[in-house]
């Protein structure tokens, strides 16, 4: 049969797949240790075939990664999540500011706990080792990032991003309002915060693959909205987009929301409305960016 065909026949994938993390298994999927933890003579057997059908090209590795914690039961592989030992260096994983199970319903815990202790902190463990004894303040190393290298770039930014974004997140019951500074810029800049959040929805809705949804003050002091690619920001010279200095970002890299949200990133951005913390993204508003500074979360 065509590889078509037989992708079609495995359809059931795409149904497992849609209750489990797309990067949970960092290694390749049906592997060694993978195997070790099936239980039953059933599963061992699947997850072989899978292997196989895996290395014939019959799915991606990508849909293999999906597949592979669902087939031994989802969150009985998966053990529950801890920070790993950061590599010296000058930067540390702050600890979030709530529970991780504080933004239920709209981001849940189990998304929270890999979010934070695992891809925020493998971000920062690598800047630490990028770094290799340089000291470079975190906003400076964002402005050369992209000159730089990948190193930076991507470990520079990605820890910047998810700081700032974690930092910027609160129960639904302590979200609040905007400051009235910032609520007449956002009057001021789009019409209406209802006007703002549709331009924002759009931007973060519509960046294809991997990134960020960022709401800034341009050269001119109105707030614009834009995207990045993958763990770029604005504040990085030569970033795509518009030029401003971001102070509320959103992370729409499928590792933010695909444990709950699967291929529904329009419910993923609704609902992050209902857990922005509005008093800290004003502070970061007023104290930083209406003056034209980088945000410093940290």
């Amino acid at each position: 049969r065509s590889v078509a065909s037989q992708r079609s026949a495995m359809g059931f994938t795409h149904c497992v797949a849609a209750t489990v993390l797309s990067q949970i298994v960092a290694c390749s999927a049906f592997s060694t240790p993978i195997l070790s933890v099936a239980k039953t003579a059933s599963q061992k057997s699947t997850v072989l075939s899978l292997r196989m059908a895996q290395q014939q090209n019959l799915f991606s590795r990508r849909e293999a990664m999906l597949l592979a914690p669902a087939v031994l039961g989802g969150a009985a592989l998966i053990a529950s999540p801890a920070p790993s030992k950061a590599a010296d260096g000058p930067f540390s994983l702050p600890k979030l500011p709530y529970a991780y199970d504080a933004l239920e319903p709209y981001i849940d815990k189990r998304t929270m706990e890999f979010h934070h202790d695992k891809h925020f902190n493998a971000y920062l463990t690598n800047l630490n080792k990028a770094l290799a004894g340089k000291e470079k303040s975190l906003v400076e190393i964002q402005k050369s990032a992209i000159k730089d290298g990948a190193a930076f770039r991507n470990n520079g930014g990605g820890f910047y991003n998810h700081g700032m974004f974690f930092s910027h997140l609160a129960p639904a019951s302590e979200s609040g309002v905007p400051s009235p500074a910032l609520a007449k810029a956002i009057d001021d800049s789009f019409g209406s915060m209802e006007k703002m959040k549709e331009a924002f929805n759009a931007a973060a809705a519509k960046r294809f693959g991997s990134g960020w949804a960022w709401l800034g003050v341009g050269p001119d002091g109105k707030l614009v909205i834009g995207s990045t690619p993958n763990q770029d920001n604005p504040l990085m010279e030569g970033a795509e987009g518009p030029k401003m200095t971001p102070f509320l970002g959103l992370d729409v890299w499928e590792h933010a929301y695909y444990l709950k949200y699967q291929n529904r990133r329009p419910e993923y951005i609704a609902a992050f409305w209902s857990v922005v913390n509005w008093p800290k993204v004003s502070e970061y508003y007023e104290q930083y960016a209406a003056k034209g500074n980088p945000v410093q979360w940290q």
